[in-house]
């Protein structure tokens, strides 16, 4: 018989105690603990209102306490305030063995995909939000941008998101950080999605590519197959890739409840040597009904944002929640390969991509933006370097289909009611989106 939630929580006083899971590198294509063991993601967004969530300390611990029941090791938070003291929080997070993707762009300083540009506040805003959390051992990635581009003049802002990385691993460099791998999380549109992780990852120059490439994809909507998802082109472009690939948003809620079978998928035979996990969409149940919890119902309205409480004893939204935790635990904690005898010479480097019909613009592998600049409207190509595998790792130099049209990638019709602390999909209006959802 399944334990109940309470029942479980109420177990993990003697349950064997999680340890800590240490700092996370990112080696060719996979993610390694330091006792050289392959790390799989599984996890969590994380976000509860528009501020920042791991500055609550009590209300970590009550999270926490129950997301270690379904077997989390990872939190996505997509807003944080580098001014706040985050040491409770992470030190819960750290003790049930669970890390944290911390995006570094806020309301105000993400890169806009119509008018791109990087800016000096844009670094320096990025910047402090590293310097505040790279303390942390549990810190597994940071992201420095999410769905930025989701049509075919938003790639345009690929180069600015590319001048991004540069700078931040330069800052990282400068300071002497550990080599916490930073990536970029995307919108899953098949005519953009290929040539953006390509992209991302060409140019043989391992200071400005990517340490990781995540996706949001909702394409898989149970019931559905490996096949008829379009997870099946999703893996033809993964396989060999140079840099670990990982789902940062999956859980498509149409028609419900969420069976989760595409975990199976993620951690089974066809994908998991090309992919590192993912992170189910969302925590707190809102009126997307993305939720795994609730934290009951408000008293008054001004208890609650947009008519749900943000705070308190968190309740597992089922059959959700428990279709999640049967899940993880059918699949386990993949064994991987032993860092010791991964060999990172059969991931491919791919070639800078080229314009094509109706969808990238960037041609090859262009001259990256300055500090400073904004797009003119064209870029200045510049010759690749040849490049080794493990140039496009960190740590150790050396679609969207839809059951009825697998073959096609389109954007899931679910998606788009998924958007609430994203609020930055495409970067579009931002901030006039949070003030729409919010108030």
């Amino acid at each position: 018989m399944k334990l109940s939630w309470l029942a479980a929580i109420a177990a993990l006083g003697v349950a064997k105690t999680v340890e800590a899971i240490g700092p996370v590198t990112a080696v060719g294509n996979k993610f390694f603990t330091p006792d050289g063991k392959q790390f799989f993601v599984k996890g969590i967004a994380y976000q509860l209102t528009e501020g920042d969530p791991l500055v609550d300390t009590e209300q970590c611990k009550r999270d926490v306490a129950l997301m270690k029941t379904l077997g989390t090791n990872a939190i996505r938070v997509y807003h944080v305030d580098p001014s706040k003291n985050h040491d409770g929080c992470m030190k819960a997070l750290n003790d049930a063995g669970i890390t944290a993707l911390i995006d570094l762009d806020t309301f105000d300083t993400y890169i806009l995909p119509a008018t791109p540009a990087w800016t000096q506040t844009m670094h320096d805003r990025y910047a402090e939000v590293m310097d505040a959390f790279i303390k942390y051992d549990n810190v597994l990635g940071f992201f420095v941008g999410n769905e930025i581009i989701s049509t075919e003049a938003h790639s345009n802002a690929a180069p600015f998101i590319k001048a991004a990385v540069r700078d931040m691993k330069a800052h990282r460099s400068a300071k002497k950080y550990r080599e916490v791998p930073i990536g970029y999380s995307a919108a899953d549109i098949a005519e953009l999605r290929p040539m953006l992780q390509d992209y991302l990852t060409c140019g043989g120059n391992s200071s400005e590519n990517v340490d990781f490439f995540a996706l949001n994809s909702y394409e898989w909507c149970d019931p559905s197959t490996y096949e008829t998802s379009g997870y099946v082109n999703l893996q033809k472009q993964a396989k060999d890739f140079p840099v670990p690939i990982f789902f940062s948003e999956t859980g498509c809620n149409v028609p419900g409840p969420r069976l989760f079978d595409d975990q199976l998928a993620i951690f089974g035979p066809q994908m998991i040597n090309d992919w590192s996990g993912a992170i189910v969409y969302e925590w707190i149940q809102e009126a997307n009904h993305y939720g795994l919890i609730t934290y009951g119902t408000p008293t008054k309205v001004e208890d609650a944002i947009g008519g749900f409480l943000r705070s308190g004893t968190p309740t597992p939204v089922l059959p959700d929640f428990e279709n999640l935790k049967e899940k993880w635990e059918q699949v386990g904690q993949p064994t991987g390969v032993v860092k010791g005898k991964y060999d990172v010479k059969h991931v491919s480097t791919r070639p800078c991509p080229e314009p094509t019909e109706g969808g990238w613009l960037v041609r090859g592998n262009v001259k990256l933006p300055s500090v400073g600049e904004s797009f003119t409207g064209t870029f200045e190509s510049m010759a690749s370097v040849t490049a080794a595998p493990t140039s496009a790792t960190s740590g150790e130099e050396g679609g969207t289909g839809t059951a009825a049209n697998p073959a096609r990638e389109t954007q899931n019709p679910a998606a788009p009611t998924k958007v609430v602390f994203r609020g930055m999909v495409a970067g579009l209006v931002g901030v006039m989106l949070f003030f729409t959802v919010w108030f």
